[in-house]
């Protein structure tokens, strides 16, 4: 044997266990994706944002009187609850979890693993919308035991609506919590939560708003989401408010991508 040869392998492969090999990405989005959900099921903070606050509100505004009580109030109170769920998870959740994430060193030390990056953030994505899915079937339900009665086509439609409505939020929450300071984000998130819930609770009133103020509440992301929810799941598409979720995802994308510190 020469010194150039590479030397044979004495022993068949599977000899050895156990046997070291690369992941596949889609084992390493299962597994990542695995441990963000439960890490957002075991918050309390998370479950009362996600998940008490709003059905709270579902019922409280179904069953208790506010002015004059019109027979088809659900209809619009299950997708505006739908959209303050959506906010909740996607946006204000995913952006305080992502900044005490980078406060505390975490997405650090997963950034020097063998993870790679694309796999951190699709990881906390598929997250997100595995509880928002979970969200969605439990006030619809509750919903319907509220005398919600949708059709359908219309469920169809305003499954795409809250998929697109996530990808926005989660997009808004990464560009929030991967750029500034875990305390300031905390303190914004909120406050951006408060403000967005206000706004989105125009809807309630468009009929009796001047064109202008109902256009500017619907360029806000809650505002749209709530208004394109609502005639999604009575089987209409708003275009206007389609593109204002589109734009509103696809601008904090890019600025996320380019700005998002692990450290």
């Amino acid at each position: 044997m020469t010194q150039h040869e590479p030397t044979p392998n004495r022993f068949a492969a599977g000899t050895f266990a156990p046997d070291p090999q690369p992941s596949t990405r889609a084992a390493m989005l299962t597994a990542q994706t695995r441990l963000e959900l439960k890490l957002l099921l075991r918050n309390g903070e998370q479950l009362l944002l996600t998940m008490l606050i709003p059905i709270t509100l579902l019922v409280g505004m179904a069953l208790l009187p506010f002015g004059e009580v019109a027979d088809t109030r659900i209809d619009t109170i299950v997708p505006a609850v739908m959209m303050v769920a959506v906010m909740s998870t996607a946006f204000t959740g995913q952006a305080i979890a992502v900044g005490f994430d980078r406060r505390y060193g975490a997405l650090k030390r997963l950034g020097a693993t063998a993870l790679p990056r694309w796999g951190i953030i699709a990881g906390k994505c598929a997250a997100v919308l595995i509880v928002v899915v979970l969200q969605a079937v439990l006030l619809g339900l509750i919903g319907v035991a509220l005398g919600w009665r949708p059709e359908l086509g219309g469920l169809a439609l305003g499954a795409v609506i809250i998929a697109l409505g996530t990808a926005m939020f989660v997009a808004m929450g990464l560009l929030l919590g991967g750029t500034l300071k875990a305390e300031i984000v905390l303190a914004l998130a909120n406050i951006l939560w408060f403000v967005m819930l206000g706004i989105a609770s125009i809807v309630f009133a468009a009929d009796d708003l001047p064109a202008a103020v109902n256009i500017l509440v619907r360029l806000v992301p809650s505002g749209a989401l709530a208004e394109t929810l609502e005639q999604a799941l009575a089987g209409a598409v708003d275009l206007f408010g389609v593109t204002v979720l589109l734009v509103w995802g696809l601008v904090s994308g890019a600025l996320a991508a380019r700005w998002f510190r692990f450290e």
